[in-house]
């Protein structure tokens, strides 16, 4: 198969699945590490927020087949799920984002695809941890919101980005400035929206220090600070009040699928913060069935703030 044609049925598999993507020359790879670097350098990005994400920040396109020639970067659309518990003998429905959820189980089935269109080939594709929606905006798949949040096409914020290094011969290159969405030029409701002040009306970059998405990811032995209002939360971990008023999100704001419902055993063993392994079979594989098992350790901290305001 001819480089040309791989490329093409790349994006025709997209458009097959309801997907979006774009293959990306790994020339631009210094681009966006300058790029993160500076925006650290110049102390634009909270410390501890930069710590918690160096990992992606700092990253090295080390792959085991070698020189890395191209990125695949692909988009799927992704709905709020929502998980029920049972607390005091009522249930407490909770949603979760769009970007939370069964994300091992996305980047498998990514992976497969790719290897199965270009394994054949000779080329190879590995899961590249890297600042993914700056390289979304940077190659036009996506464009930021006033938030900081990537909206595609169709999907807004809805959506869940993949990129997988390869060794694919790419040269085209579709670099472009990072943007904000003419949207937003005349629009606040998302500055208006958000509890903590985290979006600023007169610069472009989210003060994540001030988002509650960034605080209530951590694990139950992280207190939230003092100055976070429990009326704020809003989800089982991360938060949408900023894309529940965005105009953009206005044909997707209502996709919700349902989760799983907890007993109020359950939920008491998921609010001692047991791992996966110790819980009874029968919650175990909700647990895994719903690709819950990776916030495991945040659910007692989040939940527990909820259920005592529920009380």
């Amino acid at each position: 198969m001819s480089d040309n044609t791989i490329i093409e049925k790349f994006y025709k598999i997209l458009e097959l699945k309801g997907y979006k993507g774009k293959v990306i020359t790994a020339k631009r790879i210094p681009d966006l590490q300058i790029a993160v670097k500076t925006f650290n350098d110049e102390k634009l990005l909270d410390p501890a927020f930069y710590k918690e994400y160096e990992k992606y920040f700092e990253f090295e396109p080390k792959t085991d087949f070698g020189e890395v020639k191209s990125l695949f970067m692909i988009a799927m659309p992704q709905p709020q799920y929502k998980i029920v518990f049972t607390w005091k003998n009522k249930e407490v429905p909770l949603i979760v984002p769009p970007t939370y959820l069964h994300g091992g189980a996305l980047i498998k089935e990514s992976k497969a695809f790719l290897s199965d269109l270009l394994n054949p080939s000779g080329y190879s594709v590995e899961f590249a941890r890297l600042p993914q929606k700056t390289l979304a905006v940077r190659v036009g798949l996506a464009e930021y919101g006033r938030n900081n949040i990537t909206y595609i096409q169709g999907m807004g914020s809805f959506h869940r980005l993949f990129t997988f290094y390869s060794d694919f011969p790419y040269e085209q290159d579709n670099w472009q400035e990072l943007r904000m969405m003419d949207l937003c030029k005349e629009c606040s409701a998302c500055v208006r929206s958000c509890p903590t002040g985290a979006i600023p009306k007169d610069e472009f970059l989210l003060r994540a220090e001030r988002c509650l998405t960034f605080h209530n990811e951590h694990s139950v032995d992280v207190p939230f600070p003092d100055w976070i209002d429990p009326s704020w939360h809003n989800c089982l971990v991360g938060c949408l009040h900023c894309q529940k008023v965005c105009p953009a999100n206005e044909k997707v704001i209502n996709w919700i699928e349902p989760g799983p419902s907890f007993s109020e055993e359950e939920t008491r063993l998921l609010l001692k913060g047991m791992s996966v392994e110790n819980l009874p079979e029968e919650t175990k594989n909700k647990v895994e069935e719903h690709g819950l098992g990776y916030y495991l350790s945040v659910y007692p901290r989040n939940l527990g703030v909820i259920l005592n305001r529920k009380q």
